[in-house]
């Protein structure tokens, strides 16, 4: 199959009434698969997708030998020239962008709404990542010698395994992708398993372009087995990494065996502070929508909730009737929701568990605490709890679904310390009034970002970063697209 064939279905890359057996993206071919596969299925109801190849060493292996082939003519290509291939692949995802949406709807059970802005958001990231061609910067030292110059120079690391998760996983592919490919690097992406058909189709979409073969390498699979052959691989020169602290974690040891570099994403708790002076109604709706988004199956967002005592019912009476007013079901089929399903039932498990410990840990649940009662699908009910405490896992353990819980304190000092006492520091949040109060927050608290009286989501121009269990380097903005290069010292003496 040549590199401008599609995946043997329509030329749409909207899913079809029939799944589709897809295959693996190799040194610019469609390649079948007659090892084992996996099935891909909705969340909402069940039903059947499509069936990916679940990739064994040996076609990990020749994914990284083409990357590997690959990479020194590209590296080598004007980084304008670069740039010009992955406006090519955004002009791409806009002309789809709405079959692409359809694609996160029914395999990740996002509402309709915010797959739309995943899609266009992935667009616009490679767009202005690919703006950064003339932007890219070394620098020129001052010598110690008069007849010497000393030049800094940044040049890609090589090959690049980016390994998706399954909650935003087109945008996923972008942020790995475009900063790779625009520095120089060329990129092996294996996508959730959980996650994968927009994947797949995003590798049609490149296929309809001139991007040299090689530059984009796609594998489908478990992280059991496509993984951990793909870190394993001493071909691999930076394996970039969203997903779980467990599995961050597993991923370093591995690298660790060829010391190949790694840029790792992983879990969160964020807090959110709400001091007595802040706009209740301002705060109540940006938190209520950071718990809320995707299901609250994102990292980033708000995890649990500090208020000061004299504002604490004020700010509960907010958020009950917002969390008893959302709607929530299959967004195939419904329209105007605010969430759908959790991605599956480990996932729905997970958080029933949480807050039935809470439960008997002693915290009161407002509204919700049950499994949703519905035909099928994976549907927890919104959470709103009350009376947690700093040593409940609920305030402590990254939950990943539609739960809130809310903690009483006296003051700002106290939120602080209690925020900062924790295994994460990705994001973070306080709601004030009060200029010094903002400060003093975002001077100590101990976290990657800190969002003042808004939501918790990040712009593609900072830099997405955590600290302690929530990462190793970051992503986004010209912080991010240096993490796909590395130094090279050059000492000129005339």
């Amino acid at each position: 199959m040549t590199k401008h064939e599609t995946i043997g279905r329509d030329t749409s890359v909207a899913l079809t009434a029939t799944p589709s057996n897809y295959q693996n993206f190799i040194d610019g071919n469609f390649v079948a698969s007659s090892g084992a596969t996996i099935e891909v299925t909705n969340p909402a109801d069940g039903t059947l997708l499509g069936l990916i190849p679940n990739s064994d060493a040996d076609t990990v292996a020749s994914a990284v030998k083409a990357a590997r082939r690959a990479q020194p003519a590209w590296e080598k290509l004007p980084a304008i020239e670069r740039a010009t291939h992955l406006r090519a692949i955004s002009a791409k995802v806009r002309e789809h962008r709405r079959d692409l949406a359809e694609i996160l709807v029914r395999e990740q059970g996002k509402i309709a709404s915010l797959a739309q802005i995943e899609v266009d958001f992935t667009a616009d990231y490679i767009d202005y990542m690919a703006e950064w061609a003339r932007r890219l910067e070394g620098e020129v030292l001052s010598s110690d010698r008069a007849d010497e110059t000393i030049l800094l120079l940044r040049k890609p690391i090589g090959v690049v395994a980016g390994i998706l998760p399954w909650n935003f996983p087109f945008f996923l592919i972008a942020r790995k992708l475009a900063p790779a490919l625009i520095t120089g690097n060329t990129i092996v992406i294996k996508p959730s398993e959980e996650t994968p058909i927009n994947a797949f189709a995003f590798a049609q979409l490149v296929a309809e372009t001139d991007l040299p073969a090689g530059v984009f390498n796609l594998i489908g699979g478990r992280g059991t087995t496509a993984g951990e052959a793909l870190v394993t691989n001493p071909g691999i020169d930076l394996i970039s990494f969203t997903g779980s602290v467990a599995t961050g974690s597993h991923i370093m040891q591995a690298a660790g065996r060829n010391l190949t570099r790694v840029n790792l994403e992983l879990g969160g708790k964020a807090p959110a502070i709400v001091l007595a002076d802040a706009d209740l109604d301002l705060a109540a709706k940006a938190i209520y929508d950071s718990r809320v988004i995707n299901t609250g199956q994102v990292c980033n967002c708000a995890e649990r909730v500090y208020v000061e005592e004299s504002v604490h019912d004020a700010l509960v009476a907010r958020l009950k009737p917002l969390f008893e007013a959302t709607r929530y079901g299959d967004p195939s089929k419904e329209a105007d929701l605010h969430m759908g399903p959790l991605v599956n039932k480990a996932g729905l498990d997970k958080v029933a568990a949480a807050v039935e410990r809470a439960k008997a840990e002693g915290a009161t649940i407002v509204t919700g605490g049950a499994i949703a009662d519905r035909a099928s699908g994976f549907h927890y009910q919104p959470t709103l709890i009350t009376g947690a405490r700093a040593d409940m896992d609920i305030m402590r353990r990254e939950t990943f679904g539609p739960v809130l819980p809310i903690q009483k304190v006296k003051d700002l000092d106290e939120a602080i310390a209690l925020s900062n006492d924790s295994d994460y520091g990705l994001t973070s949040s306080i709601f004030t009034s009060n200029l010094n109060s903002a400060i003093k927050a975002s001077r100590e608290l101990k976290f990657g970002e800190t969002y003042i009286n808004r939501e918790h989501f990040e712009a593609m121009q900072g830099f997405h970063a955590g600290r302690r269990k929530s990462g190793i380097g970051g992503a986004d903005g010209k912080h991010g697209l240096y993490e796909f290069t590395e130094t090279q010292m050059v000492y000129i003496r005339t």
